[in-house]
């Protein structure tokens, strides 16, 4: 234990001691939050306020030291003025190299002390500002570094004071209480470190909690969506499979270069296929239970399923009317299903965060895409805890992004909440699709 307690000693006073360590001006939070009727621009000079105050207090410790000296003559002034700048230049130094601050401080303290011994009939100053200043000096080291340093900086100070008062022959009588009080202070000043350094790892440890619920929400709806398009694709690509194969026997007499093609079609979508399912099928194989309540044989949702989804909701006891607006027609599968998906959690977040609010479902048809509007007024009654992580806008999100489109959700002026998304369906596509329906 004395072993690493030296060790420690040694890593925090000697290694390194003059190292350029400065002291970072306050978060731009943190003053908004302090004043903020503060201007602008004087909020961002603001940020500098601790090093303005711990420079002042060096100039008024050279101004205190330098004013209590009297009847001077020029060289003894000269002097004076050199002690005051020794004594006054660690607490700015603190600013930029704390560890070296306190041995140049502890050391205005040993030139204080020989010096007033050496001057003490001419009533000279030294040695009087010399320990109150070194005091503050291992207070702003504390606050500055890490609490530990509190112990190893008054042992070695008080252990120098204690050698100096034996050898010169005044006593280790003061030592005691002033040491005492000294204890206390830097108690104090590692108590408020330890407690700044505690909050500052609450705060990033809530941060990076936070950040690894999102992005594990995220991987999830992603997965989600994942085993939603496994079925898509799946069924286009059996399909195709299932056409290269039954084309050559459509034809008399096929030639057999187009039957070789169709062969290597009919391969390639196998290969396909088999590959999507053993990479995609790992997603689904993930969750045994996701599926425990839907078959998963079922077709997955379209736009054309929204009236039994308006009228499931309904049954919960949620108040929704359905607008659509323009030509109603077939769009790509995952289009369909991701805007029937956006459309059920919209009325999800409803029936959980808004009790008693009437909701509005608009579906626009228009020529570059389909977009999607859901509404619901302010909650009549308090609603229950819901639990899960809340991330259903989240998951929104992900499958509007996914496809090219913008969304937006957030609060509306009377309380209530909108979800509004634009999903862009290229004309190709949306030609396809229809003829191919």
């Amino acid at each position: 234990m004395a072993h690493g307690a030296l060790h420690r000693l040694r890593q925090d006073l000697f290694v390194d001691a003059f190292a350029f360590r400065p002291m970072p001006p306050l978060e731009d939070a943190k003053v908004a939050r302090w004043v903020p009727w503060l201007p602008e621009r004087l909020r961002h000079w603001a940020r500098w306020l601790p090093h303005l105050i711990v420079l002042g207090f060096a100039v008024l410790v050279f101004l205190g030291t330098f004013a209590v000296s009297y009847d001077i003559g020029p060289l003894r002034g000269l002097l004076v003025a050199g002690y005051c700048l020794l004594v006054a230049a660690p607490p700015a130094l603190t600013l930029f190299r704390p560890v070296g601050a306190y041995w140049i401080s502890l050391f205005a303290v040993v030139v204080g002390w020989f010096a007033t011994s050496a001057f003490s009939p001419y009533g000279s100053p030294f040695g009087r500002e010399a320990f109150p200043t070194h005091l503050a000096v291992m207070t702003l080291v504390v606050l500055r570094t890490r609490p530990r340093l509190a112990v190893e900086m008054w042992l070695v100070t008080f252990g120098v004071t204690t050698v100096l008062s034996v050898f010169s022959g005044s006593g280790a009588g003061d030592v005691p209480p002033v040491a005492f009080f000294s204890g206390l202070v830097l108690i104090a000043a590692a108590a408020v470190r330890a407690w700044r350094e505690e909050r500052r790892t609450v705060v990033e440890t809530q941060t990076v909690t936070a950040e690894e619920r999102s992005r594990r929400t995220l991987l999830e709806e992603r997965a989600t969506i994942a085993r939603e398009l496994h079925d898509v694709v799946a069924h286009h690509m059996s399909v195709i499979a299932i056409q290269a194969e039954a084309a050559p026997y459509r034809v008399e007499n096929t030639p057999p270069e187009l039957a070789t093609s169709f062969a290597t079609i009919r391969e390639n979508a196998v290969a396909a296929l088999t590959e999507l399912r053993r990479i995609l099928g790992v997603v689904r194989s993930e969750d045994p239970d996701a599926f425990r309540e839907v078959d998963p044989e079922a077709p997955q949702p379209t736009l054309a399923s929204l009236d039994s989804l308006l009228d499931s909701v309904r049954g919960a006891g949620l108040t929704v009317e359905a607008v659509i607006t323009g030509a109603p027609r077939p769009l790509p599968q995952g289009v369909e299903l991701s805007a029937y998906r956006i459309v059920q959690e919209a009325l999800s977040n409803t029936l959980r965060h808004a009790p008693g609010a009437d909701a509005r479902v608009e579906i626009s048809y228009v020529l570059g895409g389909i977009g999607l509007r859901i509404l619901n007024g302010a909650p009549s009654r308090l609603a229950k805890p819901s639990p899960g992580a809340g991330h259903g806008v989240l998951g929104m999100r992900e499958r509007v992004q996914m496809l090219g489109g913008e969304m937006t959700a957030d609060h509306t002026e009377d309380g209530g909440f909108e979800v509004a998304a634009f999903i862009p369906v290229a004309a190709s596509e949306a030609t396809a699709k229809g003829g191919a329906a």
